[in-house]
């Protein structure tokens, strides 16, 4: 029997004694964890977490992400075989133990207790010493990630893709709405403005609070080598969260989402400064606002799982120099 079919006999999911390495099983078998990696709430040995937050009750027009951290899962199967992921020679799988930390567990009924659930979710990743990818439920996840993050690192950078600035005033902080998550977080001081910025954007905003933006026209006119200079001169060394809304790709690349904007980012646009980031301070992330029921291809999830792994492949790059 060859060594990939003796791996293949087993779920890679719920093998405990093997924490890295490729997944040398079918993509269309056993448990979809994220990349085929351990399902475990015991953080011990591991470098990060991916969790999921199937939460889409804050969303202002099509509901669906609550369907998105599966789809994801299922879809980041087609990435755990050999040969090992294109970032380089980088291979995270093998070189570090990465964990899929489940769902967060809530009440459907009772959404006003969702944020501080979810903080606590989050937070418990944290104190276990791993870092937090998320996959996203819509966005207003993020707000209560960070402030989870906030409680450890301080005001956050934070690297916003998304075709809106989610900076819609609203000052009831009780209100759960994906639209506001960004204007809460710097309201409430747990996102520093003079270290973050927005890409992609092509929506209205009145007031941007101070964040500084760039349009998807200014990321299709002066590049992505611009954009990822600039990105890195505003965050500096500072712990850096980002959080990649999918619909700052165009909806020709990403259909299945609530809000698609015409005008996006290509999806190769967003593999290249994703890539580029690498070196910065990146301590967490998450992608959002994936919602299958609008994709019946599936292009949509697929996105979802590649930026997904490059967040996972930026978070361990810097562990990997060091």
């Amino acid at each position: 029997m060859s060594l990939a079919m003796s791996r293949s006999a087993i779920d890679r999911a719920f093998a405990d004694d093997e924490k890295k390495g490729l997944a040398f099983e079918v993509a269309f078998g056993g448990a979809t964890s994220f990349l085929r990696r351990n399902y475990t709430k015991d953080l011990t040995g591991f470098d990060l977490a991916v969790t999921g937050v199937p939460f889409d009750q804050a969303v202002t027009h099509r509901p669906g992400t609550r369907f998105g951290p599966r789809a994801i899962r299922e879809a980041s199967t087609l990435q755990t075989f050999d040969p090992p992921i294109y970032w380089d020679g980088f291979d995270p799988m093998s070189e570090f133990a990465i964990a899929d930390y489940g769902d967060l567990a809530y009440d459907y009924a009772d959404i006003s207790g969702v944020p501080d659930l979810l903080q606590a979710h989050i937070k418990g990743i944290l104190d276990q010493g791993c870092q937090a990818i998320t996959l996203g439920g819509d966005h207003f996840i993020t707000l209560p990630i960070l402030r989870a993050y906030a409680e450890k690192y301080g005001p956050m950078s934070v690297i916003q893709f998304d075709a809106h600035s989610d900076l819609w005033p609203d000052d009831d902080m009780s209100r759960i709405d994906h639209g506001t998550m960004m204007y809460k977080a710097v309201k409430l001081g747990i996102v520093d403005v003079t270290r973050s910025v927005q890409i992609g954007i092509r929506t209205v905003c009145d007031d941007y609070l101070g964040m500084p933006y760039i349009d998807a026209r200014t990321v299709h006119e002066k590049g992505c080598d611009w954009v990822v200079d600039e990105a890195k001169r505003l965050v500096g060394d500072a712990p850096t969260y980002i959080t990649f809304d999918i619909d700052a790709l165009d909806p020709a690349y990403a259909p299945g989402t609530g809000t698609p904007v015409w005008g996006g980012l290509h999806s190769w646009q967003a593999a290249a400064m994703l890539r580029d980031l690498a070196g910065i301070n990146m301590v967490g992330g998450d992608c959002v606002e994936v919602s299958p029921p609008y994709d019946t291809t599936g292009a949509t999830a697929i996105a979802g799982a590649h930026v997904a792994m490059e967040l996972c492949c930026l978070n361990l790059w810097n562990k990997r120099a060091s």
